[in-house]
């Protein structure tokens, strides 16, 4: 396993760095994020092994038990929470998190900066943009997107450092890519985490910041185990 991954990870960073010249921009612009959803912790300690320190994980109790002991083996591993956040996880995630990237309702947003203060944990903080309106997914609408990111800034003083989107699947990548660059734009964002394996080097093209990418590293997707659901 530990071979597979780390072959894994040299091509995918290769294939950033590439991406990212092509861009005109520097390979350090861009952050891998390395997704290990339904992946176990020996998956994890071989990406960690071939020097990889950042990670996201979907689901909150899945990330605590694989990455309860490891972050004592590795200070410097910074966990990102990528999937949906219900508000009754908002201290596990506070606690144990360095960034999420999936602020993306007013209830969840007072909750977080109300833990934040009481903590006084300042996490990263991304807003999830529905980019493609879809009912099925989580995240803000593109245009109650502005209002949005001014009331977690200005009110709740949220961390927001940038935006994230997850395209429709069966959609073209691109035009939801220079959607969020846009609202990111106009609203003064640095950050913008998007693409995932199947187009992560096309979302490099649009200016990521970070992409998050797990099957191209760890193989297919495996059963969650139970205790995760």
């Amino acid at each position: 396993m530990e071979e597979v991954i780390a072959a894994n990870l040299a091509v995918v960073r290769d294939r950033i760095a590439a991406a990212a010249r092509a861009a005109g921009r520097t390979s350090d612009a861009v952050t891998l994020v390395a997704v290990g959803k339904t992946h176990g912790p020996d998956a994890i300690r071989a990406a960690l092994a071939a020097g990889q320190r950042v990670f996201g994980e979907n689901r909150v109790q899945e990330a605590l038990a694989k990455f309860s002991t490891l972050r004592d083996e590795f200070p410097d591993l910074a966990l990102h929470l990528i999937g949906p956040l219900q508000t009754n996880k908002v201290k596990e995630v506070v606690a144990n998190f360095d960034v999420i990237e999936t602020v993306d309702r007013p209830r969840l947003a007072a909750a977080l900066a109300r833990e934040m203060a009481r903590t006084g944990r300042r996490l990263t903080c991304f807003i999830e943009i529905n980019t493609g309106e879809e009912p099925q997914k989580s995240g803000v609408f593109p245009e109650a997107a502005d209002a949005f990111i001014a009331d977690c800034r200005d009110r709740l003083e949220l961390p927001i450092v940038g935006l994230m989107c997850v395209p429709p699947h069966d959609e073209e990548p691109s035009p939801h890519f220079a959607l969020l660059r846009e609202i990111a734009r106009r609203n003064g964002l640095a950050n913008l985490s998007m693409g995932m394996s199947a187009d992560y080097e096309v979302a490099i093209r649009f200016g990521a910041t970070h992409v998050r990418v797990g099957t191209a590293i760890f193989g297919a997707r495996q059963a969650y185990p139970a205790a995760a659901k």
